[in-house]
């Protein structure tokens, strides 16, 4: 392409994928779906960088391409077999999912699919341990949000305890990361000397991508089990709204990423919504300088970690009496 040509258009460059084809007759053999698809990642990866502000999309090199979307099937792709039964009589089933070009593929169904959902699409992803099938299932239901009942947390997280409810429990932070520091600085010089694109480059960088995928499969689990631990003590979960992409910029940047506040709010207010309990977020300025029971501004800065208020004599933990701020704002928004 010249450089005054225009950008070519979403619908232009699908037009051209058939004669495309002819050129590059490997193409031939990607299902047509997913190289449409792919063309409709590009262009919104081009719209998110000029309208909204998103950073220029990048070429994709092998290896960097880690998913392929099937975006509508005639019918239900997952398929169960029964298989000969052994001596013992005992039955057994093989299940398999059915994808253009790539016919049946065993797979491991972790869940079966409800009565009345109809497959809509598949992902299937790349990770560093193993392929993933990704299944969207649709049903024609309207399922209505919570309202506001019973018993109300706040929940105030921080780096020293990972999260303070206002009912006074207390979570200490994992630290994911560093626990695995040591190994992931080892595997990593080891790749380090490897020469790259070789086969023990190669070899190595899975080792890697593996730890790098175990702490974020530790971090996930913790965060669903401390979702539904909220979830069980109370019937309204409050939660400040601060954007921890703009705290992840600043000096302990690292331990915000490690702690995972962002994907812990999103998890929460999902169990949330799955057992029927209320969430909210509420405003986060100066939660922890002001006082639960009267309101007074208490001024304290981060090594003062007992919150004690001149005007009522209230004293608990700083973490604790956040907690309970947030509490407070949130029965105020109802």
């Amino acid at each position: 392409m010249a450089a005054n040509s225009p950008f070519p258009s979403e619908v232009n460059q699908l037009n051209a994928l058939p004669n495309a084809k002819k050129v590059f007759p490997r193409l031939g053999e990607v299902p047509s779906q997913v190289l449409q698809q792919a063309i409709k990642q590009l262009h919104r990866a081009w719209d998110g960088f000029q309208k909204i502000g998103h950073g220029f999309p990048r070429f994709k090199k092998f290896g960097q391409f880690k998913s392929l979307l099937f975006p509508q099937f005639k019918q239900n792709p997952v398929q169960v077999q029964s298989l000969p039964t052994c001596r013992i009589r005992v039955a057994s089933f093989a299940v398999h999912i059915a994808l253009p070009k790539l016919g049946l593929i065993p797979i491991n169904l972790h869940r079966p699919i409800p009565t009345g959902f109809v497959v809509k699409q598949v992902r299937i992803i790349n990770k560093a341990d193993i392929w993933y099938a990704d299944i969207n299932i649709q049903c024609d239901v309207n399922v209505p949000d919570p309202m506001p009942h019973g018993h109300p947390i706040g929940v105030d997280v921080g780096l020293e305890k990972f999260l303070a409810t206002s009912d006074g429990v207390l979570v200490k932070s994992p630290k994911f990361l560093r626990v695995m520091q040591s190994k992931l600085k080892l595997l990593q010089r080891r790749l380090s000397r490897k020469k790259k694109r070789s086969n023990n480059y190669e070899k190595q960088r899975i080792k890697v991508a593996r730890l790098h995928h175990s702490i974020d499969n530790t971090r996930k689990d913790f965060h669903f089990k401390q979702a539904h631990a909220l979830c069980d003590a109370g019937d309204m979960v409050f939660m400040e709204d601060l954007d921890y992409r703009t705290l992840a910029k600043a000096m302990f940047g690292k331990q915000m990423l490690d702690a995972g506040f962002g994907q812990f709010r999103t998890i929460t207010k999902y169990v949330c919504w799955k057992r029927g309990k209320f969430f909210g977020e509420v405003n986060a300025s100066c939660s922890s300088q002001e006082c639960p029971e009267c309101g007074a501004t208490v001024k304290k800065d981060l090594s003062v970690r007992v919150h004690h208020c001149q005007d009522c004599n209230y004293t608990t933990d700083r973490d604790v009496a956040s907690g309970q701020v947030i509490r407070n704002r949130g029965i105020e928004l109802l």
